[in-house]
């Protein structure tokens, strides 16, 4: 089957990049977002929250690298990696966080590595409701002055004390470490083991979306965004039990905001980074019916200049399709990329074909994250590029207590 070309419209919109946003308030332990086929809590959003001033107020960073008391907020990094004898990865590594009512504060962790080298993909997942996942440093007021997130290991089935997933930083210094037990790696597929641990530096500002890093979704709620495009990234790659020292780049997505569901029939998001500096941002947004009424892109040229796109600014053709033998969907496998303003064409092809996650368990859905061999032209010239994309909203989701 041929999905239709998608022609964007006139309004410029969020990313809400993760598959993952309307609530399942099952309680301790079970998944704590779901895709919006879910039924919606009882819980809604509020335009104003006791103690909070009014939204929008202007981002301030390193303070807004922090948690903040609302509804949903992720810490969302995508990246590209290759080791020293010239292997080829992609990484996914992603903190949420969940305020549903009386329940438990929820802190859930996605861990993905595409090993395009050896052609395959790994991916571990973790939930927990303590409160000490929170270590973020605060001032003398308890305003937070950066991040510091740990998510430990399910003691039931760790088989001893493996390490935290952590993930701390602000002001575009971050570091990223996760260990995964015996039990997790061999699940994932890496009998031996399975890690990563890295440091990234952002080599240009934040990029603020929307208005001023301010979104609007309207009955839904509003959402505060911005993204740090291109940050290097160093350390290393643990895969099958070998330790690979590994250099790269880093794509930083921060999001939060009293909102639970946006995009009723979910969303394809486009993250390009092009070897001339140029990095882009496409997002669709679909809804139930099929019609895409959140549509925006993001640029941030090589100097950090940020301009956005309206949706009649691009298209998005898809050009070939792959099936999930795990929950039979069917996903776009391949795009072409068109930006008349830009001069710009680029077409997108996964460098593995299967990236699908299903964190059924964790988050009550399945999606699909992976990086991509990137091929573009622009005014006539080649250009290469690394790019990762984001599909929600194809797999069947289900809420079940684990």
């Amino acid at each position: 089957m041929t999905r239709p070309k998608v022609r964007p419209g006139s309004r410029p919109a969020a990313l809400v990049s993760v598959a993952l946003l309307a609530a399942a308030c099952t309680g301790t332990g079970g998944p704590i977002l779901a895709n919006p086929t879910a039924p919606r809590p009882s819980i809604e959003a509020a335009s104003i929250r006791p103690g909070l001033p009014a939204d929008p107020v202007p981002i301030e960073l390193p303070r807004d690298d922090g948690p903040h008391d609302r509804l949903t907020e992720w810490w969302y990094y995508t990246g590209h990696l290759r080791s020293t004898n010239g292997d080829r990865f992609g990484f996914e590594d992603v903190i949420f966080r969940a305020e549903r009512g009386a329940f438990p504060t929820s802190w859930v962790s996605h861990l993905a590595i595409t090993d395009e080298t050896g052609e395959r993909f790994l991916y571990s997942q973790r939930l927990e409701t303590a409160p000490q996942v929170d270590r973020s440093p605060r001032d003398a007021d308890g305003t937070p002055t950066g991040f510091d997130l740990s998510i430990p290991a399910d003691p039931s089935t760790a088989g001893g004390a493996p390490s935290s997933w952590t993930m701390a930083g602000g002001g575009g210094t971050d570091r990223l470490t996760a260990t995964l037990s015996a039990e997790e790696a061999a699940k994932a597929g890496s009998r031996g083991g399975l890690g990563l641990n890295l440091r990234l530096e952002a080599t240009k500002p934040a990029a603020f979306h929307g208005d001023g890093g301010w979104i609007d979704f309207g009955p839904a709620g509003g959402s505060y965004y911005y993204s740090r495009t291109a940050m290097t990234a160093s350390g290393s790659l643990t895969l099958d039990g070998q330790t690979l020292t590994v250099i790269g780049s880093a794509w930083f997505d921060h999001q939060w905001g009293d909102f639970i569901s946006v995009g009723g029939g979910g969303w394809d998001w486009f993250a390009v980074n092009l070897a001339d500096g140029t990095d882009l941002t496409l997002s669709l947004v679909r809804d139930a019916d099929g019609s895409y009424p959140l549509i925006y892109g993001t640029v941030v040229a090589a100097d950090g200049t940020v301009s956005h796109l309206d949706r009649a600014a691009f298209t998005v053709q898809v050009t070939r399709h792959w099936t999930s033998p795990t929950t039979g969907a069917d996903y776009p496998a391949g795009w072409s990329l068109a930006i008349p303003p830009l001069r710009l064409r680029v077409d997108l092809t996964p460098t593995v074909a299967g990236q699908e996650l299903d964190t059924r368990a964790t988050t009550g859905v399945a999606y699909w994250e992976g990086s991509q061999r990137v091929v573009a032209v622009r005014d006539g010239v080649g250009l290469g590029g690394e790019a990762y994309v984001e599909l929600t909203g194809y797999a069947p989701s289900t809420i079940t207590a684990r």
